[in-house]
């Protein structure tokens, strides 16, 4: 658990459903821009972002696509949630509404079920076994009998489309990287005429937690030769390279050689940004608002600094942003 930014979240400023049914577009959500050091703020709109950088400016955005992961248990309340798939081909869950006991098979729907088989992570995640009902992967079993996984804030369910980035690509995240929810096809459109670079990287991420608040634990991702390629040269013409959300920070950050270039790299991170090991390629962050004490908010604070994401954040409430995956943006800047 972290104390890097102290706030208490009203309710009322968890957004509920997609910016869709309050009558938005994807890119119509706020925006609150952050200029990192001198602690100021301005209000805008995401459609304002081409406005607010540079030709020769980078954004690094990640294309994994979310799967359906949360499945219900057969007969019960209870659901699982599929992770992440192992080297060896376990995949961690965790079990919602429900305790699990090592040894435990749960049966879940369509026929398929998990076998617990040691803890994991705290208590909360397990590595199982899964039996898919005959299917030839997880990943097909969960495309049929899935659902996208939502917390206690979403009330009702929404089909996976609302929970797919523009640019996901390649299925395997548990979860949205949603910071990059906001972009059409359009607004991309627009970044690309204005001279801006959208370059991609691969992170798988895994199920987060309301509650436990944990560090992150290891995920696949992969940085690209192209990637490493037009980030170096932005470096070293001065213009900026910014994630576009935390996932792709960790990816970046940990494809970073020792001479200070980023590299083509693939595999497993485990790579924990925080304000003392710092950033050594990232410039900006666009990312949502994450909840009190969330480990996210080290990572924010390595780029934007504590003061400077203290104020943001006290900005942020203040002025009602919307939190979550559904909510509105901060885009931390130089």
């Amino acid at each position: 658990m972290t104390s890097t930014v102290e706030f208490t979240l009203p309710a009322e400023l968890e957004a509920h459903e997609p910016p869709e049914a309050r009558g938005l577009d994807r890119d119509g959500v706020r925006l609150l821009v952050s200029r990192c050091g001198s602690g100021e703020q301005s209000h805008h709109r995401f459609t304002e972002l081409p406005d607010l950088l540079a030709p020769g400016d980078v954004l690094v955005v990640n294309n994994s696509g979310t799967m359906p992961a949360a499945v219900p248990v057969a007969g019960t309340e209870a659901a699982v949630h599929f992770s992440t798939e192992q080297s060896d081909g376990t995949w961690l869950v965790e079990v919602r509404r429900s305790t699990g006991r090592t040894g435990q098979r749960l049966p879940l729907v369509g026929g398929g079920s998990v076998r617990l088989l040691e803890p994991y992570s705290q208590g909360r995640l397990w590595v199982s076994d899964v039996d898919t009902a005959g299917l030839p992967t997880v990943s097909a079993y969960l495309m049929r009998h899935g659902q996208p996984i939502r917390y206690d804030y979403v009330p009702r369910p929404w089909a996976l489309p609302y929970y797919q980035t523009v640019f996901a690509t390649h299925p395997g995240s548990a979860e949205m990287p949603s910071a990059a929810r906001p972009f059409t096809d359009h607004l991309v459109t627009r970044l690309v005429s204005a001279g801006v670079l959208v370059v991609p990287i691969t992170l798988h991420t895994g199920v987060a937690s309301a509650e436990a608040h944990e560090r992150p634990y290891p995920e696949r991702y992969q940085v690209g030769a192209s990637t490493a390629r037009v980030v170096n040269a932005a470096k070293e013409s001065g213009n900026w390279v910014i994630g576009v959300g935390t996932t792709a920070v960790r990816a970046l950050e940990s494809a970073v050689g020792s001479c200070g270039l980023v590299h083509p790299a693939r595999g497993w991170t485990d790579l924990v940004i925080t304000p003392e090991r710092g950033v050594r390629v990232v410039d900006g962050l666009l990312t949502g608002f994450h909840e009190p004490r969330a480990s996210h908010l080290d990572l924010l604070a390595a780029v934007a600094g504590r003061e400077s994401l203290a104020a943001g954040y006290a900005e942020a409430v203040r002025e009602r942003y919307l939190w979550h995956e559904f909510g509105d943006v901060n885009l931390l800047l130089p």
